[in-house]
Formats: C-alpha cells, sequence, structure tokens
C-alpha cells in the first residue's frame, strides 16, 4: 500500500507536458529525420514573425493575420522562394518548425541553426544546411494539433503544411543528388560521410561541423571536420583540397575506434 501511495505522488509529480505526452523517443527522431534540413517552395506570401505562425493540423490558417504581419513585419518568403527547416522542436501538442534561421535569420542563417527534442530538453546544436535557400529572411512555423501528438510520419506534416509550403521533389537529398552516383546518393541519405565526397557532398550528408581544424601532415595540407559532442560519437572527415580522404568514427572519452575509412 505504501508503494501505490509512494507512485501516485511521483506520477502526480510529473509535469503535465510529459504526463500528456504519446510520444516515443523513436517517434521524435524520426520525425526530426524526415524535417531537419529540409527544402520546401512557399506557396503564398510567409511572413517575417516575432511569434509563431500558426497552421492547424488540418491544414487551415489564418491568412487576415499572416497579411497584417507581412505589412508591418515584411516577407520571410515570397511566393517561389526556396526556404529550408533550420531548426525542430516537438512539443506536446505542436511541432515548431524554424525557417531559413527563424525572425532573426535571413542569408546567413546557417550560421547558427540547430535542432531540439522538446518538450522538456535544451535544443541540441546540430548545424544543417549548406545556405541554398533563397528567400529574403526567416521566420517561425508551428503545427498545432489542440491535443497531445499521437504517432506521426514526417510525410503527414508536410502534408498538413501544403496549403503554405510545397515540399514535393524539393527535399534537401533530391535537390541535390539527382546526377551523383547511387553510392554517394545513398550515403547522403544515410546521413554519412564517405572517403572520395566532395565539401559540398558532406554538408549535404551532415551539416556544418562544428570544429574544422586544419595541419600539414606527410607533406599533404588537411583539414579535419568533426562532427559530435562529447560524450558519445565524434566523426572525422579529414579533407585534401576538395575531396575526402578518410573517415573515422571514435567515442569520446572511450578511446574506442568504431570504424575508419581510409582512401586507397
Amino acid at each position: 500500500m505504501r508503494f501505490v501511495v509512494a507512485a501516485i505522488a511521483i506520477l502526480s509529480a510529473l509535469p503535465p507536458l510529459l504526463a500528456a505526452d504519446k510520444l516515443t523517443f523513436q517517434d521524435r527522431v524520426e520525425l526530426m529525420r524526415g524535417l531537419m534540413a529540409e527544402y520546401a517552395k512557399a506557396r503564398v506570401l510567409v511572413p517575417r514573425s516575432r511569434k509563431n505562425l500558426e497552421v492547424n493540423a488540418d491544414g487551415t490558417y489564418d491568412k487576415r493575420e499572416w497579411q497584417t504581419i507581412a505589412k508591418e513585419s515584411g516577407p520571410a518568403a515570397r511566393v517561389g522562394d526556396m526556404i529550408q527547416i533550420t531548426k525542430v522542436d516537438i512539443e506536446s501538442q505542436k511541432i515548431v518548425l524554424q525557417l531559413n534561421g527563424g525572425f532573426k535569420g535571413g542569408r546567413h542563417w546557417y550560421d547558427g541553426v540547430n535542432v531540439g527534442m522538446g518538450p522538456s530538453t535544451n535544443p541540441a546544436q546540430v548545424p544543417v544546411g549548406n545556405g541554398d535557400a533563397n528567400a529574403p529572411g526567416g521566420t517561425t512555423v508551428e503545427v498545432v494539433f489542440h491535443k497531445p501528438i499521437e504517432p506521426i510520419k514526417a510525410s503527414e506534416v508536410k502534408k498538413m503544411l501544403a496549403a503554405v509550403l510545397d515540399f514535393d521533389q524539393h527535399s534537401a537529398t533530391e535537390l541535390f543528388s539527382e546526377t551523383l552516383p547511387p553510392e554517394t546518393k545513398k550515403a547522403i541519405q544515410e546521413k554519412r560521410a564517405t572517403v572520395g565526397m566532395s565539401r559540398d557532398q558532406v554538408l549535404m550528408a551532415l551539416g556544418r561541423p562544428k570544429y574544422k581544424p586544419r595541419e600539414t601532415k606527410d607533406g599533404l595540407e588537411i583539414e579535419d571536420w568533426v562532427y559530435g559532442t562529447a560524450p558519445g560519437r565524434i566523426t572525422f572527415v579529414t579533407f585534401n583540397g576538395d575531396k575526402v580522404i578518410k573517415v573515422k568514427d571514435e567515442y569520446a572519452g572511450l578511446g574506442t575506434d568504431v570504424g575508419t575509412e581510409v582512401i586507397k
């Protein structure tokens, strides 16, 4: 009896958002993978807005409010402009998508992009994208469900935004990989770097690195792109000029080499 009472006390102390959450960690990871760094074309004028622009889960939004905001703050994206999702936050009843770096973003939005896995965690700094979006500014759109979110696919979220953003044939991978060899396309889709890739291809696969140290080794001018943070998996992508000559994964602090690929 004492155990039951203690359990009830613990459950009642949980934050309401966590108790109502219906998405598993894996659900969140899959949503992140399907939305982060994706490109879309604006179907309507999307305003720059200090507050999040709401789109309901049924695809409707307040057109008059958006027009009013656009008159005050100008456009984040005009009809036909390409935008990119640069941050994703998944909350209990909404999915928040930062476009081109948010309200303060613009041509150089890619300098500070990140992705968070709410509702209660802090954003993890995960750079994405390579600066190809052509919209004049940034803003933030949230898909509002008005109830705890059930397990859902990224493709379904994109359909909810169809009245505003056109994701068809404009994903980051599709735009960049149409003319690439099959093995390179596969690596980009799997978000991994391989020997022989160019800098642009690595950017597409992994995003911008956290560090880019340079050195001269064995007569070669090399540059390492470092991804990941400790404790955890760290990926070192080594370039000679524009080509990857080595990819190495390690777990920081553990001294464990989990795989190395070297040019032959």
